[in-house]
C-alpha cells in the first residue's frame, strides 16, 4: 500500500491585478474540491473515480471556465471539451464540441468505458450522450451574464479574450493588455488567464489518473479544439504519473506537454519534481502554461511559467496547500 495524493487547478495565467475577492473565491472553491477528493480517497475510491468526482464539481460551479460558466464562441454559444485517463492500462476518453451535456468529464469517461473509441466530438458525442442517458440541459444553462459581457468586449477588441472574468475598466489590466497583446500562433490575443480546470490523483494502490475540462477561449472560432481533450497534450496518465495542463492550448499541443512529464520520468529517470521543472523550462518554447502532477509514489507537484496558476494539492501525510501566485 502506498500513499495517496491529489492536486486540482483552475487555470494558469492570472492577471497580477486580480481583485482580492476574486482570489479568495477561487481559493474557497479549490479548497472545497480538495476536501471532496480527500474524503473520497480516505473512503478508498479509485483514482479514476476521484478525478471524475472533483472535475464534476468544478464543472458545476460557474467560477472557472468549464461546464456552467464556460467561455463563449464567436457565435455566442458554448462548446465544451474534456478528457480523462486511467494510468494503469492507459485507458482514456475524450469529448469536444459539447453543447448540451451538463458534465463533459463524465461523458469522456463513458467514451472510455462504454464505446470502442477514445474520442468523440460534436454531433457524434451528443448522440452518444443521449444513448448513455447522461444529464443534458439547454445551451443557455452554461451561459452566464459575465460571459455575455466579456464576449462583447472581446468582439469590440477583435481579439480572443483569455480572462473573460476580468472587467476592462477598474483595478485590472484587460484594456492595457489589448494595447500590447500577446501572440498565439502569430496572432494577437488579450489577457492571459484561460481558467481551464483539472484534477490529478494517485490512490493508495499507486494508481494514477488525470482529467481536464474546459469551455475553451472566449470568442474562439466555432469548431476550435484546444489541448484539454487531447491525450498526451492537456491530459496524460501512466503507471508513473498523472498530469493535467492549462494555459496556451496551442503551445501545449505543440509540446505534448502532459506526456513529456511521463516521458522524462521514464527515459531520463527524473523524479516528479525534476520532470515538471524540466518540461516547463524546456518544452514550451515561448508558450505560457502550467500543470499539476502526481506520481505513483504519492508525490505531488505543480509548475507554471505564467504570473500565477489557481491550484491546490494535498497528500496523505496531512500536507495541504491552495495558492494563486
Amino acid at each position: 500500500m502506498g500513499a495517496w495524493a491529489i492536486a486540482v487547478h483552475g487555470g494558469a495565467g492570472v492577471d497580477p491585478n486580480l481583485p482580492k475577492e476574486r482570489q479568495e473565491e477561487a481559493k474557497r472553491l479549490l479548497t472545497r474540491c480538495l476536501d471532496i477528493g480527500i474524503s473520497a480517497l480516505r473512503s478508498n475510491l479509485s483514482a479514476i473515480d476521484v478525478v471524475e468526482l472533483v472535475v464534476r464539481e468544478l464543472e458545476t460551479d460557474p467560477l472557472f471556465n468549464s461546464g456552467r460558466g464556460s467561455a463563449l464562441t464567436e457565435n455566442g454559444k458554448v462548446e465544451m471539451e474534456a478528457s480523462i485517463m486511467d494510468g494503469p492500462k492507459r485507458r482514456c476518453g475524450a469529448v469536444s464540441g459539447l453543447t448540451t451535456v451538463k458534465n463533459p468529464v463524465s461523458l469522456a469517461r463513458l467514451v472510455m468505458e462504454k464505446s470502442p473509441h477514445s474520442y468523440l466530438a460534436f454531433s457524434g458525442a451528443e448522440e452518444f450522450a443521449k444513448k448513455q442517458g447522461v444529464e443534458m440541459v439547454d445551451n443557455e444553462y452554461f451561459i452566464t451574464e459575465d460571459n455575455v459581457g466579456m464576449l462583447k468586449l472581446a468582439k469590440e477588441a477583435n481579439s480572443i479574450l483569455f480572462d473573460y472574468r476580468i472587467p476592462a475598466v477598474g483595478t485590472c489590466g484587460a484594456s492595457a493588455a489589448m494595447d500590447s497583446p500577446l501572440q498565439m500562433n502569430g496572432l494577437p490575443i488579450s489577457v492571459y488567464a484561460p481558467e481551464t480546470v483539472g484534477c490529478v490523483v494517485v490512490d493508495k494502490q499507486g494508481r494514477c489518473a488525470a482529467a481536464t475540462s474546459t469551455g475553451g477561449l472566449m470568442n474562439k472560432m466555432s469548431g476550435r479544439i484546444g489541448d484539454s481533450p487531447l491525450i498526451g497534450s492537456g491530459t496524460y496518465a501512466s503507471e508513473l504519473c498523472g498530469v493535467s495542463c492549462t494555459g496556451e492550448g496551442e503551445a501545449i499541443i505543440r509540446s505534448t506537454l502532459a506526456r513529456e512529464v511521463s516521458a522524462v520520468m521514464e527515459y531520463k529517470r527524473l523524479n516528479l519534481h525534476e520532470a515538471v521543472d524540466y518540461v516547463i523550462k524546456n518544452k514550451l518554447d515561448e508558450g505560457k502554461a502550467g500543470l499539476i502532477a502526481v506520481s505513483k509514489d504519492g508525490e505531488v507537484a505543480c509548475g507554471f511559467n505564467t504570473t500565477g496558476m489557481f491550484r491546490g494539492c494535498a497528500t496523505e501525510d496531512g500536507f495541504m496547500e491552495v495558492g494563486v501566485w
